[in-house]
């Protein structure tokens, strides 16, 4: 086993060479984004646009605010450049019927970001959690797969799938929210390997942000599985970290997208650039593969 991880680790930066790596146009795209009414999932579909996207559906639960920034998108940008679809990612139905009116509406898809999530660890909240941060994450990006692998006869495509820094360290207050960006990025690096994006033409990239000034880290939305721990110091907890723009969150992920090597790892903290962490991903899944 110890040599299979060391021939992985010295084709690694061989296969970043790969047409997965090669730099990706936004201009004529057709994108879905989740979570996509209002924060960092907001400010994904204004850049997708800015950047001359064909069409982006916005789905999110929030019928009122999905209405309205589909109006004030379509004024700034044209007529049915944008379109809301009230969805809880959860229900597969409306999910599924999202994504074939997408498809049907508009011959293809190119880009899902997957970015809806909850981060309340609360003993009534943690299954909805896990819920939608995990399984409807893992079933949006099969759907998406479906539809656009090039074995299958689609044109292939991206999927980004909003994780956290969360996934990459440990955190005491909240165990279930940190374990559920972790599988995030571990889905999203083996869905996303060069041996199986050969097969589809579909590249997976998980995306980490740091602490981001957005609702998820209110007091209002925030819990924890512990009754004695309340959610405003939970707040004041996560405070002590670099909170950064939601702008500067935003950006990494369209930055990601033209540069990102399928089964790649990004991290988007304290208003910097995205930075490619994918060797150092590796290297500690290697060190942790040695137990094998």
């Amino acid at each position: 086993m110890l040599d299979v991880f060391a021939h992985s680790a010295a084709v690694r930066g061989a296969a970043r060479t790969h047409a997965s790596s090669m730099a990706h146009d936004l201009n004529g795209k057709v994108a879905l984004v989740t979570g996509a009414a209002n924060g960092v999932g907001a400010g994904i579909v204004k850049l997708l646009l800015a950047e001359g996207a064909k069409h982006v559906a916005i789905l999110d639960i929030d019928e009122t605010k999905g209405t309205e920034f589909q109006n004030e998108l379509n004024a700034e940008y044209g007529a049915n450049k944008s379109k809301f679809y009230q969805c809880d990612v959860t229900n597969d139905d409306q999910l599924f019927e999202a994504f074939q009116s997408v498809v049907g509406g508009h011959g293809g898809l190119d880009l899902v970001v997957n970015n809806a999530g909850i981060m309340n660890d609360a003993p009534h909240v943690y299954k909805k959690e896990i819920s939608v941060n995990v399984t409807a994450l893992i079933t949006s990006t099969l759907k998406a797969l479906e539809l656009m692998r090039t074995d299958e006869g689609g044109k292939g495509g991206t999927v980004i799938n909003i994780a956290s820094v969360a996934g990459l360290c440990q955190f005491s207050l909240m165990p279930i929210y940190w374990a559920t960006k972790a599988a995030v990025i571990q889905f999203s690096n083996c869905i996303g390997k060069e041996d199986y994006y050969e097969k589809t033409g579909v590249r997976v990239l998980a995306v980490c942000f740091g602490a981001t000034e957005t609702s998820l880290i209110s007091s209002q939305k925030l819990g924890s599985l512990d009754k004695n721990v309340a959610s405003e110091n939970l707040e004041s907890q996560i405070y002590k970290f670099y909170v950064q723009r939601m702008e500067s969150a935003a950006q990494g992920v369209i930055d990601s997208y033209k540069i990102g090597s399928s089964g790649s790892t990004w991290i988007v903290t304290r208003d910097l650039p995205a930075k490619d962490i994918t060797d150092n991903v590796d290297r500690a899944y290697e060190i942790l593969g040695e137990h094998m």
